[in-house]
C-alpha cells in the first residue's frame, strides 16, 4: 500500500476544511472524493460530489473515509462504511452513547477494519511539548480548561445547539476532547463529582468536573457562554513546579490552531490504515465520561465539585 491512499469526505460542515486542506498537504492521502446533502457545500471540489454517502461508498470505493457529518449520525455512517470493509475516521464523538460506540466497536473488530476517532487536541503542539516536560515527572494536579462561545464555534452548524443530534450541550461537545487530554495525560480517569449549569432551554452551557487517574486529581472546566476562547492546561507537579500549555498561542486568528492539529489526525489516522497502529481505547472512554457527567448531575450526586 504505498500509493497515495484515496480518502473520501462525509460531512462538509465547518470542520470539514481543515480535514481537507490537511488531505491537500499530505504526502500519502488524496481526496478522493466528497459528500453532503447540501448541493452548495459540494460546489468547488474538483472530485466527484455526492449526496448519498452509499452511493458514495459504492461507486468510489475509497481507500478510507472521514466521517464528519452531525454526531446523530455518526453510528449510521460509520457502520455503513464498515460493512463495506472501508477504514473510517470519524470525528469526535464516536457515537451519541456507549451502547452506539460499543456496536461500531465491535463491528470494526469483528471485520478487522480500522477505526479511528479524531481527538485534534492531541496533535497540539504546546500539548506536545506539555507531555514531553511532564515525562518521568510525578503530576498531582491537572486542570484543562475549554471556554468558548459555542455560537462563534457552530457557525452554520446549527445542529451542535439541537441537543438531540450532538448529544448534550458542552459537556458532549467539548467534554471529549478535554477528557482525552486528561487520559493522554495520566492514564484512566473516573468522573467523581460534577456541577453543570444549564440555561433556559435546558442546554447545559458550563460544567465544573472533578476526575481522580490513581492518586492524581484532575479537573476540567467546560463553558459555552465565555466571552471569547481560552484552550488550555495547568499541571501542578510533585513539589509544588507548575507547566502550562495554551493551546492557542502562537496561533494568531480564529481556529488557526486546528490546521496544524488536522495534520497531526490524519497522519495518525494514515498510520492507523497502513501499519495497524492502534487508537487506544478508541473513542469509548470519551463517550463514557459524557454518560457518567450527566448521571452524576441527574442523580444529584455530583455536585460536589469545587
Amino acid at each position: 500500500m504505498s500509493a497515495r491512499l484515496r480518502v473520501a469526505v462525509i460531512g462538509l460542515g465547518v470542520i470539514s476544511r481543515f480535514y481537507l486542506a490537511a488531505l491537500h498537504s499530505s504526502p500519502g492521502l488524496r481526496l478522493a472524493a466528497v459528500c453532503d446533502t447540501d448541493p452548495r457545500a459540494l460546489e468547488g471540489h474538483r472530485v466527484p460530489g455526492y449526496h448519498d454517502h452509499l452511493r458514495l461508498l459504492d461507486e468510489e470505493r475509497p481507500d478510507a473515509v472521514v466521517v464528519t457529518v452531525p454526531n446523530d449520525l455518526h453510528a449510521r455512517v460509520c457502520a455503513d462504511a464498515l460493512e463495506r470493509r472501508i477504514p473510517v475516521c470519524v470525528e469526535k464523538p464516536l457515537a451519541l452513547d456507549v451502547a452506539q460506540g460499543r456496536r461500531l466497536a465491535e463491528l470494526a473488530g469483528n471485520l478487522g477494519v480500522p477505526l479511528f476517532t479524531a481527538f485534534h487536541r492531541r496533535y497540539n503542539s504546546a500539548v506536545g511539548r506539555l507531555r514531553a516536560a511532564c515525562a518521568g515527572a510525578r503530576v498531582e494536579e491537572l486542570t484543562v480548561r475549554y471556554l468558548e462561545r459555542i455560537e462563534e464555534h457552530a457557525g452554520g452548524d446549527s445542529w451542535y445547539l439541537d441537543a438531540r443530534r450532538c448529544g448534550g450541550g458542552c459537556v458532549a461537545d467539548n467534554g471529549p476532547n478535554a477528557f482525552d487530554l486528561v487520559e493522554m495525560l495520566l492514564g484512566p480517569a473516573d468522573v467523581v463529582s460534577a456541577h453543570v449549569d444549564r440555561d433556559a432551554t435546558g442546554a447545559d452551557r458550563q460544567a465544573d468536573i472533578e476526575l481522580r487517574a490513581g492518586a492524581v486529581r484532575a479537573r476540567i472546566l467546560l463553558d459555552w457562554s465565555y466571552p471569547g476562547e481560552r484552550k488550555d492546561l495547568e499541571v501542578r507537579l510533585t513539589g509544588g513546579r507548575t507547566l502550562y500549555a495554551d493551546m492557542l498561542a502562537g496561533h494568531a486568528g480564529f481556529k488557526n490552531s486546528l490546521w496544524h492539529e488536522y495534520e497531526g489526525v490524519l497522519a495518525a489516522y494514515e498510520r492507523c490504515v497502513r501499519y495497524g497502529t492502534p487508537d487506544g481505547e478508541g473513542g469509548l472512554p470519551a463517550l463514557r465520561f459524557v454518560e457518567d457527567v450527566y448521571r452524576l448531575e441527574k442523580t444529584g450526586a455530583g455536585q460536589g465539585a469545587a
